[in-house]
């Protein structure tokens, strides 16, 4: 066994003891190196020869007994060593102090002459020398690595990038060699031991320390200014991680060193406008609310926001039992003080809806229950029609015969000139509350358009993280392709403040900023995990962007608005869109012609029905759903089968048989 083996056996040898007997062996050696401690002063100070023996070691025993009790009560001997940090300087002191004052009542004693001032202070310096000393070399003793860390540079020399410095300091993955902040006025100076560049010096810090990861420690800062350092980063072949959102930190959800994957709306750089108060919480304040689809990513959020602003109680429709669980456990745990009541159920059962909103006097209604997944419906017509459009029309009624005051219908940006059946449902489930209000209803009803939500279900970031981690390719429908992005929890409180602007019939949208091309998400993200994309120009890149083309139905960019005209509202993201009105007669014929359909599952008549009620639908040629096709198949399988009997030719076997045999 070589000596850095035998090190690595020691280390693992001592972190193993009990604690008991860890604090034993820090007591002896207390008690060893006080008493060395006060006789090197004595020898020190020239007083050696005025001392009397048997005198100096009865108040050396003394001195040691009253130390190491004080070290006790100063808790010394309960801190672990190997996560001592600078600010144990202070006990220390108090401890150094401790074990002088014996010394100073001895002073006054006959015969112990040796004792003087001098000594006095040359045993404090001694006695802390040694507390900080022995404590940490034995801290960074333990803490030695076996094996070389993996350096990493730190953006943002702040409160948080130092105590994220000494955290990593202390632990076996990362290790902390320099800073970078934009700030001049701490450029050049050290920060938890290590000198803060500026972001110039970066190529300079890659090439002397081997880098290969940065850390951004600026967790209160704005996106805008996050995008732009992210814009600088991307350059280099660096994987970029950041500490936890300011917040969350303050809150105690997360730590400092719980690092993560760059979020996507940092690349984005939009900045949320503060929610309004007097909108956030009109419809909100004191009341019952409820929210269909509440254990769905945009649903669970409405449900977060609304618990927030002190609602009376927040009935939760889902009928998928294991989100309805994860969603109610998360509410009761944040907010103790409302009324949280879970209800399993679904929205095109309209006796059931009814039900729960009288028993709980609900007054708003947010409905986000729909599918959303434009494939899937497309592949699934009748279950997309029968949940988007007749969980709409059962929900409205309910909500109408309840006497809800206000319904709020999650749309999208899918429905205006929509070209697959998931934009033409939610369109149609537009139009019901929009005929419903011409109709005439007591209850205020608005729908809220927007687009893409980041982190929610189905969305291409985590499918984009999921294939880069797992080393390609990144798959993109089409080099062209664009969306609008928000956060999901931007959208939730944009939805809950257009909701309470509603007079009845509004079709609001939200400003969803400018337009993203996918591929260029694509690369950034493979680039701030510091990969390099594959391609004609880079054949020895990492990992292959790879287009798969247009899914059935899929458009390579999406709108708005149909009419083309919007007018502004008082809240600067949110606009009220300027569109014709909807016949609900013309919709209830619809309804009955598309619930045969439905039941019949035709997806011929399904699609044509919606062409004509929806004038802007324009569906693909051809038709995707599994169901229909695979029964069409059998279908002509079993007519190919049936041949007429003026076309057979008899054979031997067939003769003295019948034709139906």
């Amino acid at each position: 066994m070589n000596w850095v083996e035998r090190q690595a056996s020691l280390r693992a040898h001592l972190i193993g003891l009990p604690r008991p007997l860890k604090r034993l062996l820090m007591v002896a050696a207390d008690a060893g190196f006080i008493s060395a401690s006060m006789l090197l002063a004595v020898v020190v100070t020239a007083e050696v020869s005025r001392a009397r023996a048997p005198d100096l070691a009865l108040v050396v025993l003394f001195t040691v007994v009253l130390t190491i009790v004080a070290f006790w009560r100063l808790g010394l001997y309960r801190a672990v060593v190997r996560f001592l940090q600078s600010r144990a300087i202070v006990a220390l002191a108090l401890g150094a102090t401790a074990s002088v004052v014996p010394l100073s009542l001895a002073m006054f004693s006959p015969g112990l002459e040796a004792v003087t001032w001098r000594t006095l202070i040359v045993h404090w310096a001694f006695a802390l020398l040694y507390l900080a000393g022995s404590r940490f070399i034995m801290r960074d003793f333990l803490h030695r690595r076996e094996r070389p860390a993996e350096n990493v540079i730190i953006y943002g020399a702040g409160a948080a990038g130092a105590r994220l410095a000494a955290m990593l300091g202390s632990g076996n993955e990362c290790l902390p060699v320099a800073f970078v902040d934009d700030s001049r006025a701490v450029q050049g100076n050290y920060v938890a031991g290590l000198k803060v560049y500026a972001p110039d010096a970066i190529p300079g810090l890659l090439e002397e320390f081997h880098v290969e990861r940065a850390l951004l420690a600026i967790p209160s800062t704005s996106r805008r200014r996050k995008k732009d350092i992210l814009r600088r980063l991307e350059q280099y072949p660096l994987h970029v991680q950041t500490v936890p959102d300011f917040n969350d930190l303050i809150s105690g959800r997360a730590r400092v060193d719980d690092l993560k994957e760059v979020e996507v709306d940092d690349l984005l750089g939009r900045d949320p406008v503060p929610p309004q108060p007097e909108l956030i919480s009109a419809c909100i304040l004191n009341h019952s609310v409820m929210v269909t689809g509440a254990g769905g990513s945009i649903g669970s959020e409405l449900c977060r926001q609304v618990a927030e602003q002190r609602p009376a109680r927040v009935v939760l429709f889902e009928r998928s039992e294991p989100a309805l669980y994860r969603i109610e456990r998360e509410l009761h745990k944040l907010h103790r003080d409302v009324e949280i009541v879970p209800v399993l159920g679904s929205v095109d059962d309209e006796e059931s809806v009814r039900r729960t909103l009288e028993a709980f006097s609900v007054r708003t209604l947010y409905h986000a229950a729909a599918y959303k997944h434009v494939p899937l419906v497309e592949y699934n017509m009748s279950a997309g029609v029968q949940n988007n459009v007749f969980g709409t029309v059962a929900a409205a009624r309910a909500a109408d015969r309840a006497g809800v005051e206000r319904f709020v219908l999650i749309s999208t940006d899918k429905a205006v000139n929509p070209t697959n059946v998931m934009g033409a449902t939610k369109r149609l489930a537009e139009m019901v509350l929009q005929g419903m209000h011409a109709r005439g209803t007591s209850m205020r009803t608005c729908m809220v358009r927007f687009g893409n939500v980041l982190a929610s279900s189905g969305s291409v970031v985590p499918l984009f993280r999921e294939q880069i981690r797992a080393g390609g390719p990144v798959t993109v429908t089409h080099p062209e392709i664009v969306r609008y992005f928000m956060t999901i929890r931007e959208a939730a409180q944009l939805v809950i403040q257009a909701g309470a602007m509603s007079e009845g019939g509004d079709v609001f949208l939200l400003d969803m900023s400018e337009p993203v091309k996918i591929v260029d998400l694509a690369r950034k993200m493979i680039r701030l995990m510091g990969l390099e994309v594959r391609d004609d120009a880079n054949p020895q890149g990492d990992i292959e962007i790879k287009y798969t083309g247009l899914r059935p139905a899929e458009k390579l960019y999406e709108e708005l608005l149909i009419a083309g005209n919007a007018s502004g509202t008082q809240h600067p993201r949110i606009w009220r869109a300027q569109e014709g009105p909807v016949s609900w007669p013309e919709v209830e014929l619809a309804l009955q012609s598309l619930r045969a359909a439905v039941a019949q599952n035709d997806c011929t008549a399904i699609r044509e029905i919606l062409r004509r009620v929806v004038d802007e639908y324009m569906p693909p040629s051809g038709l995707v759903d599994f169901v229909w096709r695979a029964g069409a198949k059998q279908r002509s399988l079993r007519e190919a089968s049936v041949v007429p009997i003026s076309s057979r030719r008899p054979g031997p076997n067939l003769e003295g048989h019948s034709s139906e045999a």
